[in-house]
C-alpha cells in the first residue's frame, strides 16, 4: 500500500510538471504539481475506501491528475 502511495505522488508530480512544461496549463510549475498531487491523493483514498477506479494504480494517478488540472483552475478562473 505504501509503495502505491509513493508511486501515485511521483506520477502526479511528473504529470503536473509536464503539463506546465509543454504549455497545456498556465498555473505555474509548483501550483500545477500541488493540484495534481492533491487530485491523485483524493482519488487514491477514494479507491481504497470505496473501490472505484481502474485496475492499475498508475492509470488512476494519471487520470486523477489530469482531472484535477481540468477542474480546479477552471473553477476558480474569472470569466
Amino acid at each position: 500500500m505504501f509503495p502505491t502511495l509513493i508511486g501515485t505522488v511521483v506520477i502526479a508530480g511528473i504529470i503536473g510538471y509536464l503539463t506546465e512544461k509543454f504549455g497545456f496549463t498556465r498555473n505555474g510549475i509548483l501550483q500545477s504539481i500541488i493540484i495534481c498531487v492533491g487530485g491523485a491523493f483524493l482519488f487514491y483514498f477514494v479507491r481504497i475506501m470505496f473501490g472505484f477506479g481502474f485496475a492499475s494504480p498508475g492509470l488512476n494517478a494519471i487520470t486523477a491528475s489530469i482531472g484535477a488540472l481540468i477542474i480546479v483552475p477552471t473553477h476558480w478562473r474569472k470569466r
